[in-house]
């Protein structure tokens, strides 16, 4: 799988990347203009709002990230009011803050969704509230230490943070973008985003203005990955990660003729899931899914249900996609899987066995060569029939198109799988290969 494609990086910058950004450029060119109640309003409807969907899209990952975002900023709020400088409470909070967030997102990356359980939530909750009385007691202590009680003026720099809170923000981001790259979901890519906008709003804290508008994007991010999330849960298959009928029926509403479709079913299916299992069967439907993402020729791939699948080609007529076709079929054809093999353990159990030791030692050395040389593993391999309509330039309607492809689908099943069929062209004699199971 490739680590950096323009999907991927797509899913990294929208929505988080695009918003920070965004925002960035209009704290820099001086457009913002908004007085300070105006934009703390802002940011508590970012917040709030985040959390009442974060609770009702039961994620509560993204609800302990904000509470995390929250309970910084009311730290440095109530400790610092606006006096960032060295030695005072609110320089306290601001490193416990430059540290913990961090930490906090980092964990939060690690949990697993459970919803919002007591089970779930108390533990969570117990450890943010142990951290938010550590924080306090420590800024407690920086007011009773020699000169805390010489108030500075209001910061209008940026805050140079501590080397080592420098160093835990960007161990965090790095750890954070190499698990969107892993799991590829909103979560992590908002999580990472987030998080930098937070840097922005420590790196500005002495700017009251600048800092808000920091924090109220960290949590405008948190909040549209519960979109985003949503919105790739409907347009989506979470098993194959192709889009789904529902994006499909949207495509098929923007079409313009000319356009081919090709309707794609796995030979023998049904077989795989019988013989060896549900976990095989995704395994194949997964296998097939990576083979039709990688489809030239200009087409999209969607899972439309079960073992079958539908390719657009917009723009193209048939002639100029059966050999991308043929190729996307070659291909499946070609890949290989491999199924565990059965239950080794045959050996007798009890006193026989035991009335046997000396002589399984003599025979010691010929079942390790035997075992060295049983094969682990079965090699498995799969086929897909391929049946292609095209719209005429007279009528594009995409059901007829859609049902003719069905048609040439049936009949390469019937002229013996593995194979593509045109719609309303003559039976093909096509060379069949046996493949394994299929």
């Amino acid at each position: 799988m490739r680590v950096w494609s323009k999907t991927t990086l797509k899913s990294l910058l929208i929505p988080g990347g695009i918003l920070l950004l965004a925002v960035a450029v209009l704290v820099y060119s001086g457009w913002l203009t908004l007085a300070l109640p105006s934009l703390s309003f802002l940011y508590y409807c970012a917040l709030i709002g985040g959390m009442l969907l974060a609770w009702r899209f039961h994620s509560s990952r993204i609800f302990f990230a904000l509470v995390v975002l929250f309970l910084a900023q009311e730290a440095i709020a109530a400790f610092g009011g606006g006096h960032v400088s060295p030695g005072t409470p609110g320089w306290m909070a601001l490193q416990s803050a430059a540290v913990l967030v961090p930490l906090d997102f980092v964990l939060i990356a690690l949990m697993h969704e459970r919803g919002f359980t007591v089970a779930a939530v108390g533990p969570v909750g117990l450890f943010l509230f142990v951290q938010s009385v550590i924080v306090a007691v420590l800024c407690r202590a920086a007011e009773d230490l020699p000169g805390s009680t010489v108030r500075a003026h209001h910061v209008t720099t940026a805050v140079s943070l501590p080397g080592y809170a420098l160093v835990v923000f960007a161990a965090a981001c790095v750890f954070l973008l190499v698990r969107f790259l892993i799991t590829r979901k909103p979560v992590d890519s908002a999580l990472l985003w987030s998080l930098s906008a937070f840097f922005l709003c420590l790196r500005f804290a002495g700017v009251a203005r600048v800092s808000t508008v920091y924090s109220a994007t960290a949590a405008c991010i948190l909040a549209a990955s519960i979109i985003e999330n949503s919105y790739l849960l409907a347009y989506h298959d979470e098993l194959t990660t192709l889009p789904s009928r529902r994006a499909f029926n949207d495509a098929l509403l923007r079409l313009r003729a000319p356009y081919s479709i090709a309707v794609v079913d796995i030979d023998h299916f049904k077989r795989f899931n019988d013989t060896y299992g549900h976990d095989t069967g995704d395994q194949v439907l997964r296998l097939v899914a990576a083979g039709l993402s990688r489809v030239t020729g200009g087409g999209h791939a969607y899972r439309c249900g079960g073992e079958e699948f539908n390719i657009l080609f917009p723009g193209k007529i048939t002639s100029e996609v059966v050999d991308h076709l043929e190729q996307l079929r070659a291909a499946i054809e070609s890949s290989e899987f491999r199924l565990r093999s059965g239950d080794r353990r045959q050996a007798p159990r009890g006193p026989d066995r035991r009335n046997e030791r000396v002589r399984g030692r003599a025979r010691k050395g010929h079942a390790i060569r035997e075992l060295a040389q049983e094969k682990s593993s079965v090699p498995l391999s799969v086929t897909v029939s391929i049946g292609v309509a095209t719209s005429e330039q007279e009528e594009s309607d995409s059901g007829r198109v859609l049902q003719a492809a069905d048609k040439a689908l049936y009949r390469a099943k019937e002229n013996g799988r593995n194979r593509v069929e045109i719609a309303g062209s003559p039976r093909r004699k096509t060379r069949v290969k046996a493949a394994g199971i299929a």
